[in-house]
C-alpha cells in the first residue's frame, strides 16, 4: 500500500484550506450539476468540505446551528433546508446566486 495516498475527501479539504477562493468555482460547479444523478449528494459533500476546511465548529457557531445538526445536514443522507444551506453558505463567506441557464432546459419539446 502506498503511504503517500490519502482519502480524496481529506485531498479536496486540504486544497480548500490552501486556497480558500477555490471554493468558489467548486461550490459552483456543484451546484450547476446539482439536478443531474447524485448531484444533489455530490454538492452536500462539496459543501462539507467547503465547512471542514474552515472548521466545522466554527462555520455551525457562525451559522448559529449546533455542530451535530451541521454535520447531520451536510451528511450523505441529509436533506437540509433552505434556511440552513444559506447559513452554512453565509458563514464560509459564501453567497447563493442564480443565473440564466439554457433556455430549453426542462421545457417540453
Amino acid at each position: 500500500m502506498n503511504t503517500a495516498s490519502r482519502p480524496h475527501d481529506e485531498a479536496v479539504v486540504e486544497l480548500l484550506r490552501e486556497d480558500p477562493a477555490f471554493a468558489d468555482e467548486y461550490l459552483a460547479v456543484a451546484l450547476e450539476e446539482a439536478d443531474e444523478p447524485g448531484g444533489q449528494e455530490a454538492l452536500l459533500r462539496a459543501l462539507r468540505h467547503v465547512a471542514e476546511a474552515q472548521g466545522m465548529a466554527k462555520i455551525a457557531e457562525r451559522a448559529g446551528l449546533p455542530r451535530e445538526s451541521l454535520y447531520k445536514s451536510l451528511s450523505a443522507k441529509g436533506n437540509p433546508t433552505l434556511k440552513t444551506l444559506l447559513a452554512v453558505l453565509n458563514a464560509a463567506g459564501l453567497r447563493l446566486s442564480v443565473t440564466r441557464g439554457d433556455p430549453h432546459h426542462g421545457v417540453p419539446a
